[in-house]
C-alpha cells in the first residue's frame, strides 16, 4: 500500500525531561491529517497512544508513561505516511516516592509502597515519613562488615531518625562508591526536599497545578454535556450516581484511615508541641540567662540575646511569648538601672565609662547616659579639688612635721653670675661673702606650693579623661553602629545646647582651679574680694619668691598639659591670667626680700680693706642684686601665650620704684656704716691688705678703724658703687628687660651722689678745721706782730703743724684709698688757702720783715701743696699775695728781698723735701683710669 504523505518528523518537545505522567507537548512535521490518522506514538520505548490527543499536522498533546530507558526518541506513527523519526530526545527522571500519607496531585502506583511496607529488614515503620532514599542518588549498598561500622563509630547509629545518627556511617553504608558530582547532586536534592516540606500543600498544588487545570476542564466538560441532555435533573442520572459513589469512597476512605489519622493529627499536635518547645528554648530560658550572665558580667551576650528576642518576640500576639517576653524586659530595665549606677559611679576609669554608655546606648536606656556620666563627672572633679583644699588646710593645722618634703631647687631656678663679674678683683675680694639664703638654695617645702603641685596633678589626673569623654561623645564614639543611628538625630538636635553646658562645665572647673589657686597663692587679694577660698590658709606671712616661682613652674606645665588636648584657649585664659599675676606678684615679692637683704649686707661688713680701698659690701650688693634677678630669668620670660610682665603701667610704675628702693637701701646702709658709733664696731676681725707697698709701714694688724677712717671707707665704696657697681646693675636690669632703667638710674646715682657729698663734707670738716682752726693762733703765737718783727729765716712752726697735719690727712687718706688723695687733699688746701687769704688781709700794715715773713710762709705751703691746687685755692693764695706790701727792688739784686725770699725758699725746701716727696709721690690722674678693669 502506497503512502499519499511524508514520513513524520518530531522537532521539538516541551518539557525535554520529566517523571511518570508529566505532560508534554510534541511538535513536528506531516503528525498526521486527523486523529484517526495518528496510529502509534512512543516515548523512551513506552507506548503513549491512550493519552494521545492529535492537534494538527504539527502538534500532539501527551503524557509519559512508565518507561524502561531513561532516555531515548519521540517516535510518532501514522497512517499516511508510517512511522516517522525524530531530531530531539527525552529524558525520563526517577520520580520521587510519595509515602501514603503525602499529597499528590496524580495517580500514583500503590505497588511501591506495598514493597516498602512489606519490608521489615530495616526495621522501618509503616508509617515513617522517611523517604527510602534521602538523597536521590542510587543506593549501593558496600561491603563493609557491620561489626567493624559498629567499632568505627560507637554508640552511633546508620538511622538518620536516630538521636545518634552518623552522617559517615550512612555514607560508608549506602554510599561508598559515588562521586562528588553525585554527592553534590544529594545536597541539591536535600535542598529541594527542605523547601518542599516548608511549603506544604501549596507545593503540591504548585507541582500537580496543570493536573488541576485538566480535571477542571474535564468537569466543565462533562457538566456541560449534561446540560444538553438534560439528564443531570432526573432522579438517578448518572450525576446522582456518580456523586452517590463518590460519597461512599470519601466515607469508606474515611473510616479506612480515620484510626491512622488521629493517630497522625496526635502525633503531630505532640511534634508541634515539642518542636515549639525546642524552637522557642532561647526565649524560654532567656530570662535566667540574662541573670546568669548579668553576676558573671557578660552584658554584651545579655545585650545580644535581647536584642535577638526583641527582633523576634517584640510585637508577637502570642500570649506565652508575650508573658515571656515581659520577664525579660524586667531584667533588661534592672540591668539599665545597674549599668546606669556603674556608670555614675566614681571614681571610674574612661574605658569602663565608654564601655558602660555602649551597653545603655545598645540597651536604648531612656534619656541621655553619656550626658549623665559627664555631669557626673564634672560634679566629681569639683568635689575633688574642694576635698583637695579641705584636706591640705587640716594637714596645715595639724602637728607640724607632716609636709616637710625638701625640694632641690639649685638647678635653673639661680643661674650663675655672668662671666665678666666673677672675673673682677671685687669678687675676688668677696670671697668672704655669704648669701642670704639657706641651706644652698634648699628649703622646706611650704605648705601651700605643695597644695598647688597636689591639686594641679589632681586636675592633670581627672581633666583629660573628662575630655576625652566629651569628645567622644561629639563625635559619636560612645556608641555602638545602632545606637548611633538610631540617636544621631536627637544628638544632633542637642548637640549645640550641649556644647554650651559642657563649656560652661569647663569654665566652672577652671574658675574653681583658678579661685583655689590663688586663695592659696595670692590669699590676700581674695580676701580683697570676700572670697572664702582663703579661709584657713595663714596669710601672715606670704609666698617667699622661690615659692611663687615653683607654683609659676607648675603651673605652666598644667598650661601645656591642657593645651595639648586641644582644649580652646578661651577656656584657659583664667589660668593664663593667674600665671601673669602670679609672675609679677613674684616680680614684687623677689624684689621687696632682695630690698631686705640688701638691708642685711651691713651686718656683714668686715672692713677688710684690699689696695684700691674697696670692702666687698660693693660685690656682695651687686651679687646680691644679680642673684635675685637671675632667679626671676624664668619668671619674666614669656612663654607661647603669655603677656609680659611688664605690659601694665602701673606694674612698670611698681617694679621700678622697688628696683630704686633697693638701691636706696643699700645706700642707707652705707650711710649708717659712716655714722655708726665707734663702740658699735666690731674690730676684733679688722685687719688690711699689707700686701701693696704703697701702704705706711707703721700699719699693722691690731689696727683700729676711726670714724674718720670709715668716712673714707664708705666714700671709696660711694665711688666704686657711681663708677661700676651701679651701671652694671643697669645692664642687668636691661638685660631683664625691666621698664624705666634710666630712671632707676638717675635716681639711684642722685642719691648715691648726694650721700657721697655729705659725706665728704662730714669728713673735709672732720679735717680741714682743726687745721684752719689752728692757723690763727699759731700765727699769732708769742705776741708776734707783723708790724714788729725779726727778719724771718725760715718758716715758723705753726705752718710746719699746718703741713703735718695735712700730710697726716694725706697719709689716712692714702691709706685706704688712692684715688680719694687729690679730692680730700684739694678741699683741705682750698680751706687752708681761704683762711690764711682771710687772715693776711684782715692784717693792717705789716713791716718790711713782716711782709717778707709773710711771704715765705704763703709761697712755702703754696709750693708744698702745688699738685693738689684748685683754682679755688689759687685764687686764695693769689689773693693772699695780693694784700702783702711789694718787695722792694734795690740796685744790688743779689741783696734784694727777691733774692732772699729765694734763698729762704730754698733752704725750706731742702729742710721739708721729705713732705714735699710725700705729696708729689701722688699719682697722676691718668692712673685712675686703670680701676675700670674691674
Amino acid at each position: 500500500m502506497s503512502r499519499s504523505r511524508q514520513p513524520p518528523l518530531v522537532t521539538g518537545i516541551s518539557p525535554n525531561e520529566g517523571i511518570p505522567w508529566t505532560k508534554v507537548t510534541i511538535r513536528g512535521e506531516n503528525l498526521g491529517a486527523e486523529p484517526a490518522d495518528l496510529i502509534g506514538l512512543t516515548i523512551c520505548g513506552h507506548n503513549c497512544l491512550l493519552t494521545a490527543e492529535w492537534m494538527s499536522t504539527s502538534k500532539i498533546v501527551c503524557r509519559v508513561g512508565q518507561a524502561k530507558n531513561d532516555k531515548g526518541d519521540i517516535i510518532v506513527t501514522t497512517k499516511s505516511g508510517g512511522k516517522g523519526t525524530s531530531t530531539v530526545s527525552f529524558k525520563l527522571l526517577r520520580p520521587e516516592k510519595i509515602g501514603i500519607l503525602d499529597q499528590s496531585a496524580v495517580w500514583v502506583d500503590e505497588m511501591n509502597y506495598y514493597d516498602m511496607r512489606t519490608d521489615r529488614n530495616k526495621g522501618i515503620p509503616p508509617l515513617s515519613l522517611r523517604p527510602a532514599n534521602p538523597l536521590g542518588i542510587e543506593i549501593e549498598k558496600g561491603k563493609f562488615p557491620q561489626k567493624d561500622l559498629e567499632m568505627l563509630f560507637p554508640g552511633m547509629s546508620a538511622d538518620f531518625t536516630s538521636e545518634n545518627f552518623s552522617a559517615a556511617w550512612y555514607l560508608i553504608e549506602n554510599h561508598s562508591n559515588a562521586s562528588f558530582e553525585q554527592l553534590k547532586m544529594a545536597v541539591t536534592h536535600l535542598k529541594r526536599q527542605a523547601n518542599k516540606k516548608s511549603e506544604g500543600s501549596l507545593a503540591c498544588v504548585k507541582g500537580g497545578l496543570s493536573t488541576f487545570f485538566e480535571a477542571q476542564d474535564a468537569l466543565s466538560a462533562i457538566h456541560q454535556k449534561l446540560e444538553a441532555d438534560g439528564t443531570e435533573k432526573v432522579e438517578g442520572s448518572m450525576t446522582q450516581k456518580l456523586e452517590n459513589v463518590l460519597n461512599r469512597a470519601s466515607n469508606t476512605a474515611d473510616t479506612l484511615f480515620q484510626e491512622v489519622l488521629g493517630r497522625k493529627d496526635k502525633a503531630d499536635s505532640t511534634r508541634n508541641a515539642l518542636n515549639v518547645l525546642q524552637r522557642f528554648k532561647f526565649l524560654f530560658n532567656l530570662p535566667l540567662n540574662i541573670e546568669r550572665n548579668i553576676q558573671k558580667g557578660d552584658y554584651d551576650v545579655v545585650i545580644n540575646d535581647y536584642e535577638k528576642a526583641k527582633s523576634l518576640f517584640g510585637k508577637t500576639e502570642v500570649q506565652v511569648f508575650k508573658k515571656y517576653y515581659a520577664e525579660v524586659e524586667t531584667r533588661i530595665e534592672a540591668l539599665r538601672e545597674l549599668l546606669l549606677d556603674k556608670l555614675l559611679e566614681t571614681p571610674s576609669t574612661l574605658h569602663d565609662q565608654k564601655r558602660y554608655i555602649r551597653y545603655l546606648s545598645d540597651l536604648h536606656a531612656p534619656g541621655d547616659p553619656a550626658w549623665q556620666c559627664i555631669a557626673a563627672q564634672h560634679r566629681w572633679i569639683l568635689q575633688l579639688m574642694h576635698s583637695c583644699r579641705e584636706g591640705c588646710v587640716r594637714d596645715l593645722k595639724g602637728p607640724p612635721g607632716l609636709h616637710s618634703a625638701m625640694l632641690d631647687l639649685d638647678g635653673d631656678v639661680r643661674a650663675s653670675v655672668p662671666g665678666h663679674l666673677g672675673q673682677t678683683a671685687s669678687l675676688k675680694r668677696g670671697s668672704s661673702f655669704q648669701p642670704g639664703r639657706d641651706d644652698a638654695w634648699r628649703y622646706q617645702t611650704p605648705h601651700r606650693v605643695a597644695f598647688v603641685e597636689k591639686l594641679t596633678k589632681l586636675v592633670l589626673s581627672q581633666l583629660p579623661n573628662f575630655w576625652k569623654l566629651w569628645i567622644s561623645y561629639v563625635n559619636g564614639s560612645l556608641f555602638s553602629e545602632t545606637a548611633e543611628k538610631s540617636g544621631h538625630i536627637e544628638r544632633s538636635k542637642n548637640v549645640r545646647q550641649r556644647q554650651n553646658d559642657f563649656k560652661k562645665m569647663i569654665q566652672e572647673v577652671m574658675h574653681c582651679l583658678v579661685k583655689l589657686l590663688r586663695g592659696a597663692l595670692l590669699p590676700l587679694s581674695v580676701a580683697e574680694g570676700g572670697g572664702r577660698q582663703c579661709r584657713g590658709w595663714e596669710v601672715k606671712a606670704e609666698l617667699s619668691g622661690q615659692g611663687l616661682a615653683h607654683a609659676i613652674q607648675t603651673l605652666r606645665l598644667t598650661y601645656e598639659s591642657l593645651t595639648a588636648l586641644e582644649i580652646p584657649n578661651d577656656l584657659l585664659q583664667t589660668i593664663q591670667d593667674l600665671i601673669l599675676d602670679l609672675r609679677v606678684r613674684c616680680v614684687v615679692v623677689t624684689l621687696q626680700h632682695t630690698a631686705e637683704e640688701v638691708k642685711r649686707l651691713a651686718e656683714k661688713e668686715d672692713w677688710v680693706v684690699d689696695s684700691e680701698g674697696l670692702t666687698s659690701l660693693p660685690c656682695q650688693f651687686e651679687r646680691c642684686v644679680v642673684h635675685s634677678l637671675q632667679s626671676l630669668r624664668e619668671v619674666l620670660e614669656c612663654k607661647p601665650g603669655e603677656a609680659s610682665v611688664f605690659q601694665q603701667p602701673k606694674t612698670q610704675e611698681e617694679v621700678c620704684q622697688l628696683s630704686i628702693n633697693i638701691m636706696q637701701v643699700f645706700i642707707y646702709c652705707l650711710e649708717q656704716l659712716s655714722t655708726k658709733p665707734d663702740a658699735d664696731v666690731d674690730t676684733a676681725h679688722l685687719s688690711v691688705d699689707v700686701s701693696s707697698p704703697d701702704l705706711f709701714g707703721s700699719i699693722h694688724e691690731d689696727f683700729s678703724l676711726t670714724s674718720e677712717q670709715r668716712l673714707l671707707i664708705v666714700l671709696s665704696n660711694c665711688c666704686y658703687l657711681e663708677r661700676h657697681t651701679f651701671r652694671n646693675i643697669a645692664e642687668h636690669f636691661e638685660k631683664h628687660n625691666f621698664q624705666g632703667v634710666e630712671k632707676i638710674t638717675q635716681v639711684s646715682m642722685a642719691s648715691l651722689k648726694e650721700l657721697d657729698q655729705r659725706l665728704f663734707e662730714n669728713y673735709i670738716e672732720l679735717k680741714a678745721d682743726p687745721i684752719v682752726g689752728s692757723l690763727e693762733p699759731g700765727i699769732y703765737a708769742g705776741y708776734f706782730d707783723w708790724k714788729d718783727c725779726l727778719p724771718p729765716t725760715g718758716v715758723r712752726n705753726y705752718l710746719k703743724e699746718a703741713l703735718v697735719n695735712i700730710i697726716a690727712v694725706h697719709a689716712e687718706v692714702f691709706t685706704i684709698s688712692k684715688d680719694l688723695v687729690p679730692r680730700v687733699l684739694s678741699r683741705v688746701v682750698e680751706a687752708v688757702s681761704e683762711e690764711l687769704s682771710r687772715l693776711m688781709q684782715c692784717v693792717s700794715s705789716f713791716s718790711k720783715n713782716g711782709a717778707l715773713q709773710a711771704r715765705l710762709e704763703i709761697c712755702t705751703l703754696r709750693d708744698t701743696v702745688a699738685a693738689h691746687l684748685t683754682p679755688e685755692s689759687r685764687s686764695s693764695f693769689k689773693q693772699a699775695l695780693e694784700a702783702l706790701p711789694q718787695l722792694s727792688s734795690g740796685a744790688d739784686r743779689n741783696a734784694s728781698p727777691h733774692r732772699l725770699l729765694e734763698l729762704l725758699l730754698s733752704r725750706v725746701r731742702s729742710s721739708v723735701h721729705l713732705q714735699l716727696a710725700c705729696f708729689q709721690a701722688t699719682p697722676p690722674p691718668a692712673v685712675k683710669t686703670q680701676v675700670p678693669s674691674r
